[in-house]
């Protein structure tokens, strides 16, 4: 919980960090300082304790009626599903503080890139469009990926669908998105360009 928390503010900073760099190129240096890039490391941090502690103590306030988790890692919906105990004050709590957090991040995430599009709306040119793209690109696909995927998780439980689509809509959530975040960074490093360009001509030299 802690570290799924985190990892969604994080996003949430880094796109306050590109809406800096795209509006305010010249004085990003004074406002993304050391100090403030500490405080909203922090902050991040500190929130996705406080969330990760305060469902684990409720949680372990509960009895449960079974041994045998029906998933690959203890997801707090379904460790509530096998409670014996009253789970209203659980499912108050992840409903008030998981509804906050979220539109804290997505609000942060939606403000900084509506800001972005506007700024390049106003002076419309394709160099401000690309670098926009360069810069922004790789964050987004992160967003996408990781959004996308929590969403489709949600609906897939909340319709009713199978158990095993459950599971794998959770394992491309919580294993595959983490995973492919590095990669998706790193296609800005001009050497992993090269060495990817150079991997795919000696793949198409030897199909011929």
């Amino acid at each position: 919980m802690f570290f799924a928390c985190i990892d969604k503010l994080l996003l949430a900073v880094m796109a306050y960090d590109r809406y800096v760099a795209i509006c305010h190129p010249l004085h990003y240096a004074i406002i993304m300082r050391e100090e403030l890039c500490l405080c909203l490391l922090s902050g991040s941090w500190l929130l996705s304790f406080v969330s990760a502690v305060t469902h684990t103590l409720l949680l372990d306030q509960l009895s449960f009626c079974a041994d045998i988790i029906p998933h690959f890692f203890c997801d707090l919906a379904v460790l509530l599903k096998l409670s014996c105990s009253n789970t209203s004050l659980n499912e108050l709590v992840i409903f008030t503080l998981g509804s906050a957090v979220f539109i804290f991040r997505l609000s942060g995430i939606l403000v900084s890139y509506g800001c972005i599009g506007f700024s390049i709306l106003r002076v419309p040119s394709t160099k401000g469009i690309c670098k926009a793209l360069s810069t922004c690109g790789s964050h987004l696909s992160v967003v996408s990926l990781f959004y996308g995927t929590m969403m489709a998780v949600y609906f897939s439980s909340s319709s009713g669908q199978s158990h095993n689509k459950d599971i794998i809509a959770s394992v491309m959530y919580t294993v595959v998105t983490p995973m492919l975040n590095p990669f998706i960074y790193s296609l800005r490093n001009r050497d992993m360009k090269l060495a990817l360009g150079i991997l795919f001509r000696n793949n198409n030299l030897f199909a011929k």
